[in-house]
């Protein structure tokens, strides 16, 4: 893109945006279409020392993008991710550390009509704050089957009210607002995030880390045993496997009662508890 017909401010803007593109090594987009400019500034100010915030236009931001494509081979895909209100954040963290960082700093907020379940959204089973009357029908109709328990409305059964990505209904928002649910989140979406070369978009940066770590232990579990089964001898399975032949040759000598140094005295033990058997059974 050509900058010869903007404005001089505006060509200043395209400078100081090319200059934190060059500085930063972390470059990601965020979608500010949601979220309320009071909190915006509450969570520059949360974030400051970790990151940094900029906004422009899209514009202007595609101008500044195109000029660093050669230093930064790839940074150039970031413009298909320019949705909504976007904003660029900078960082020197990996992108999941910064991914963890911009999580941290979200609030919980009540849903609106129009928004899209962030995930299956369920009213559980119980007592709720409202007295007997027209509220039971109002539940009914977004999915909760309710009734009335000693003067108070309560809710029969865990009611799912919407699936992930189900428009909400402003009959919905309104129950659960009066229910004091608030299934959204208020924050800085990080959409995609540059480094070296390479696009991240926010599903794959959503990792859960107990997870992760439950798949690692459970792949070097699997991997520990196929290794031990087949026989492959490593620093990592000889002490396993050597283990495991001592236990099964104490085996095959206490059932074929071979009198080896290592289980000659269970062995012998047993005998004479057999004999003894032998001996009362026979009145001897």
């Amino acid at each position: 893109m050509k900058t010869s017909h903007v404005s001089a401010a505006k060509k200043k803007d395209v400078q100081e945006f090319v200059q934190l593109l060059r500085e930063y090594p972390i470059v990601g987009i965020v979608d500010l279409e949601r979220l309320p400019a009071p909190q915006l500034g509450k969570m520059r100010k949360q974030l400051r020392g970790e990151v940094l915030i900029r906004l422009t236009k899209k514009r202007l931001l595609k101008i500044a993008i195109d000029q660093m494509k050669t230093e930064k081979p790839g940074v150039e895909d970031l413009q298909k991710y320019l949705q909504g209100i976007p904003a660029v954040i900078f960082a020197k963290e990996n992108p999941f550390k910064l991914y963890k960082i911009l999580q941290r700093s979200k609030s919980p907020a009540p849903a609106k009509a129009g928004q899209k379940a962030p995930r299956e959204l369920m009213v559980p089973a119980g007592p709720t704050p409202f007295a007997p009357g027209p509220i039971i029908s109002e539940l009914g109709k977004v999915g909760i089957k309710a009734g009335i328990d000693q003067g108070k409305v309560v809710v029969k059964q865990d009611s799912i009210v919407a699936t992930e990505g189900q428009v909400i209904s402003a009959e919905l928002a309104s129950i659960m607002l009066r229910l004091g649910m608030e299934p959204m989140e208020i924050g800085l979406n990080l959409v995609a995030v540059y480094e070296r070369g390479m696009i991240y978009e926010q599903k794959l940066l959503a990792v859960d880390e107990k997870e992760y770590v439950a798949n690692v232990v459970k792949g070097h579990t699997w991997a520990m045993n196929l290794a031990v089964f087949a026989g492959y001898t490593s620093p990592d399975t000889i002490k396993v496997m050597i283990g495991k032949g001592t236990r099964e040759s104490r085996a095959v000598a206490l059932e074929f009662g071979i009198l080896a140094d290592t289980v000659k005295t269970e062995v012998l033990g047993r005998a004479e508890r057999q004999m003894l058997a032998l001996k009362n059974t026979l009145k001897v």
